[in-house]
């Protein structure tokens, strides 16, 4: 309103200008004629200038927008800040609204599942690279492509095409081993929303557990069978008091087979079940070699030449009767296949870079490479029968492998048939503790003060 006002006035002022300068040059004849012409004057004054703030305002909105608009007087003026004011508003909604979908992209990213958007005609509009790693897609190069032109699993297509989105569809992924499981949703209409996901950990596991129940089952079922037939020879036959204790000699061992077995059992349990052990407590080398070497001699009862090379005084982190465990096993096992009057070294020995190793070295009969990968998998054995006659359960390496990961080392296996074998404890350096040695002033001065 004050614009129009404004206007007005100066029109106003131009026509009373203009009669006024007519009336004094010609007379008062001439006075409207004046007004009229100082009226036309000033509209058309009023106009050019109004014309110059609207282009100067549609200079502006022609541009980037990235100055502050013309903040001329008059309508002219609002209008610029008024439009410049909805330009901002309308910027910072599209900043949040591109903020909130960089953030919902990075959550599809970060998801554990393939995640493939589709369009009506079945054409890739976005996947996460999770899904590309799962069909073999480029993100990018595979954009606007037919689905099934680029996923060809009969299963898969089959799937696609019948709509029947109820169950969830598995099959074998293009590129490599495993299997995928794939989940179809419609959502707005005819787009689809693909969800995959890799069950080759699972069926892994799976499988694991089912060949760990067979084995457990197996390893179970023969003493007890062996159990059961004494039993019956017991009960039907007369037997001499000879044969019946050799029958219970045998059927003792069975059972303690049994019992071996079940404490190797709760043993893994426990160590996979339980956090690990901190690395604040320390154990004594050679106060965890003394323990073992008393186990070894008594199961051994002099049938092997055993040595436990002094530690020198060195510490490892961990728990106690997990390292004694696992070293015990160790030992025991160099002890049942090493045949009699063989040797069997147990040392210590720290690297340049502060890790510790455990060595047990034995002049058994070696073991093939072949195997060497295998030998930690519960119940593999690489002679069955005979690690059934020396007492074993197929869980000690088992055990050692899991003690290990639990201390963050690990179980080196070095061996060759004909030569012995090798099995390292190698811990890490943080698990790590020399004794300080004394310097060579304070060595000095300990020989002054001894000397007479």
């Amino acid at each position: 309103m004050s614009g129009l006002l404004q206007r007005l006035g100066v029109g106003l002022l131009a026509m009373l200008a203009g009669g006024l300068a007519a009336m004094l040059l010609r007379g008062e004849g001439k006075a409207l004629l004046g007004a009229l012409i100082g009226g036309v004057l000033g509209f058309g004054a009023v106009v050019a200038f109004d014309a110059m703030r609207g282009a100067r305002l549609l200079r502006w909105l022609r541009g980037a927008q990235d100055t502050p608009a013309p903040r001329d007087a008059g309508s002219w003026g609002e209008i610029g800040y008024r439009i410049e004011r909805s330009l901002r508003g309308l910027a910072r909604t599209a900043e949040a609204e591109r903020l909130r979908l960089a953030q919902f992209v990075a959550a599809m990213e970060a998801s554990p599942n393939g995640v493939l958007l589709l369009d009506a005609g079945d054409q890739i509009e976005w996947c996460n690279s999770r899904a590309a790693d799962h069909f073999g897609l480029d993100p990018q190069r595979d954009r606007r492509q037919r689905v099934t032109n680029l996923i060809r699993s009969p299963a898969f297509v089959a799937y696609l095409q019948a709509g029947q989105f109820d169950e969830p569809v598995t099959f074998h992924p293009p590129r490599g081993p495993g299997t995928l499981q794939v989940t179809i949703r419609r959502y707005d209409g005819d787009l689809k929303l693909v969800l995959s996901q890799d069950l080759t950990e699972r069926e892994r596991a799976e499988a694991m557990r089912r060949d760990f129940v067979a084995n457990v089952s197996h390893e179970i079922r023969t003493p007890l069978t062996v159990l059961s037939g004494f039993l019956e020879t017991l009960r039907n036959l007369p037997l001499d008091q000879a044969e019946q204790k050799r029958v219970i000699t045998l059927m003792t061992q069975q059972a303690e087979r049994m019992g071996h077995l079940v404490t190797d059992l709760l043993v893994l349990a426990r160590l996979e079940g339980s956090p690990r052990p901190g690395a604040d407590r320390w154990v004594g080398v050679d106060a965890l070699f003394a323990h073992v070497e008393a186990e070894a001699r008594a199961l051994s009862a002099g049938r092997h030449v055993i040595t436990f090379a002094s530690a020198a005084g060195a510490e490892i982190a961990g728990a106690e009767t997990e390292l004694q465990s696992a070293l015990g096993n160790l030992v025991s096992n160099a002890i049942r296949y090493t045949p009699d009057g063989g040797r069997i070294d147990v040392a210590w020995h720290c690297a340049d870079s502060g890790r510790g190793e455990i060595a047990v070295v034995d002049s058994g009969p070696g073991i093939a490479r072949v195997h060497l990968s295998r030998l930690t998998e519960r119940f593999y054995r690489v002679d069955g029968g005979r690690s059934r006659e020396s007492g074993g359960t197929g869980l000690g390496l088992a055990i050692v492998k899991h003690v290990m990961q639990r201390h963050g080392g690990e179980l080196d296996i070095d061996s060759e048939p004909g030569k012995g074998s090798t099995f390292r404890l190698v811990l890490p350096s943080l698990r790590v503790r020399l004794p300080a040695r004394p310097s060579l002033e304070g060595a000095a001065s300990a020989t002054r003060l001894t000397t007479p």
